[in-house]
């Protein structure tokens, strides 16, 4: 894994990683969106053959981030998994038991329609719909322009198209911030991308090859 990059927000200090996820130094958080872990098991019980090496991929980062930053909690910003119960949630719950003593904390997204008892069971705190620790407001798909304090969401799984020689251009999954809001990148590999297009004052850090890029 890369080594981070710094990114000062209102007297914070946060590290962004190419994981797509950010470590909040003063709380001690791991802070991420959007994983959908169970998406690639939905999508076999449907018929359609996605392998179940993307979810393992996703859990390898997430635990090589555990690693590197050590945090004391891990906030996920929304939509932690995709659908109702099913084999990989399973083994979700296996991996859990090997970091038992982590605090998760789950900022509902849309997609997180799990029964109560199953995230007692994870031990998963789910928090709707926002989670406030100043001087950051976490919320999955509410991240608009208003006086709460400065916001962190999800959602969107934000992207930037960055033009090459000639005609190309290819799209990257990226951090967007805006002066008053964040958007964070999706952390699974299984999802798409919306591209967002910056404004004046806005700051984006593209992720190419492992590596941020930043823009404006």
């Amino acid at each position: 894994m890369k080594a981070p990059q710094l990114h000062k927000l209102n007297s914070q200090t946060l590290w962004l990683s190419a994981e797509r996820s950010l470590f909040w130094e003063e709380q001690k958080a791991l802070v991420l969106s959007d994983l959908h872990l169970g998406k690639t098991g939905h999508f076999r019980k449907a018929g359609i053959a996605v392998p179940q090496a993307v979810l393992r991929e996703d859990m390898q980062r997430l635990m090589t981030l555990l690693h590197y930053f050590r945090p004391e909690q891990l906030i996920v910003v929304g939509d932690f998994f995709h659908s109702r119960a099913n084999l990989e949630l399973e083994l979700f719950k296996r991996w859990r038991y090997d970091v038992a003593d982590l605090p998760i904390r789950l900022v509902r997204g849309n997609h997180d329609i799990l029964q109560a008892e199953w995230y007692q069971e994870a031990a998963i705190d789910v928090i709707e719909p926002d989670l406030l620790l100043e001087p950051f407001l976490f919320t999955h798909d509410r991240c608009v322009k208003s006086e709460a304090p400065y916001t962190f969401c999800g959602h969107i799984h934000p992207g930037i198209v960055i033009q090459g020689l000639g005609r190309q251009s290819l799209r990257f999954p990226c951090f967007y911030f805006t002066p008053q809001y964040c958007i964070l990148p999706a952390f699974g590999k299984f999802t798409g991308l919306a591209t967002v297009q910056p404004s004046a004052g806005d700051t984006m850090y593209a992720i190419v090859e492992q590596t941020l890029m930043r823009i404006q």
